[in-house]
């Protein structure tokens, strides 16, 4: 293998794009998870589930990342319900909620899987776009507008949850309510009512986050399975919480894994979000930007 710097920087240009893509479909998780410390594994069960959502709607001739938009109240409506019977089942009785929570999560993504299957089949299901399939040339290079559209959706993203979590009462709240949720009744807020709310946005910010994955490319029920590891690889590389952090975490991953993709090969690209798992968890456990 010859080392070649036009490599390396068409490796970085896509590492960005890749990188704030993974953050975009990580920062759910990086509420329901970071913030509540509820163990939602099916997080990229409930993205998968958004693809195809915006799949039927798209259909219609509406714009894939349009679609996304639309399908967030009904996937907020969702996370309310989702977390009010996880909270009921598991979180009130405190004993032993977090294993318990987790078969439960993992129920509702081999769930959401099978459905997927049975209405869909396992086929692979795409959509269409005037940005799907052109790129723009910068010299030498070409940078695929699907994935320009995935980046400025991860800015937007982070930008609109930092001010919300930081400028807004509820939104210090969600930040507080895994902390210290006796100061927080003091403060007249309802834990409950709070982690409610905060798993309904991470939910509907899920039905975005599978927009943008149908627009990368197509999608299949059981691909939840290839994004649970790269997900909760930006979560915690951040630091539980962090949304600035995600898109950071995200930038990181997508750099590493797209240079281990140009020098190693695609069958290398996989291990590098456990490798980098592996690594956070050994050296700093609270993450990059961890509290």
């Amino acid at each position: 293998m010859i080392f070649s710097f036009d490599l390396l920087a068409e490796a970085l240009i896509f590492g960005v794009l890749l990188g704030c893509f993974y953050a975009a479909v990580s920062i759910g998780l990086s509420v329901s998870f970071g913030l509540l410390d509820v163990p939602h594994v099916a997080h990229p069960a409930v993205m998968v589930l958004g693809s195809y959502a915006t799949y039927v709607i798209a259909s219609y001739g509406i714009d894939p990342i349009v679609a996304g938009v639309l399908l967030m109240p009904a996937f907020f409506v969702v996370g309310v319900l989702l977390y009010r019977f996880y909270y009921e089942s598991f979180e009130k009785r405190g004993t032993e909620a977090g294993v318990r929570g987790l078969a439960f999560f993992f129920g509702v993504a081999f769930i959401v899987e099978i459905g997927l299957i049975l209405v869909f089949g396992v086929d692979q299901r795409s959509v269409e776009a005037a940005y799907i399939g052109s790129s723009l040339e910068l010299g030498d290079y070409r940078i695929p507008y699907r994935m320009l559209v995935a980046f400025g959706v991860a800015l937007v993203l982070t930008f609109a949850l930092t001010v919300y979590l930081s400028k807004t009462f509820t939104g210090r709240a969600i930040k507080a309510v895994a902390q210290d949720e006796p100061a927080l009744r003091l403060m007249g807020a309802n834990p409950v009512r709070i982690k409610q709310w905060a798993f309904g946005i991470a939910t509907g910010v899920s039905a975005l986050a599978g927009a943008m994955l149908i627009i990368v490319g197509p999608v299949e029920p059981a691909m939840d399975r290839v994004y649970i590891g790269r997900t909760f690889c930006v979560v915690v590389l951040a630091g539980l919480g962090s949304m600035t952090g995600t898109l950071i975490s995200g930038l990181i991953l997508g750099i590493a894994e797209s240079i281990v993709l140009m020098f190693f090969g695609a069958s290398w690209a996989p291990a590098v979000a456990f490798g980098l798992l592996l690594v956070v968890l050994g050296i700093r456990p609270q993450g990059l930007f961890g509290r």
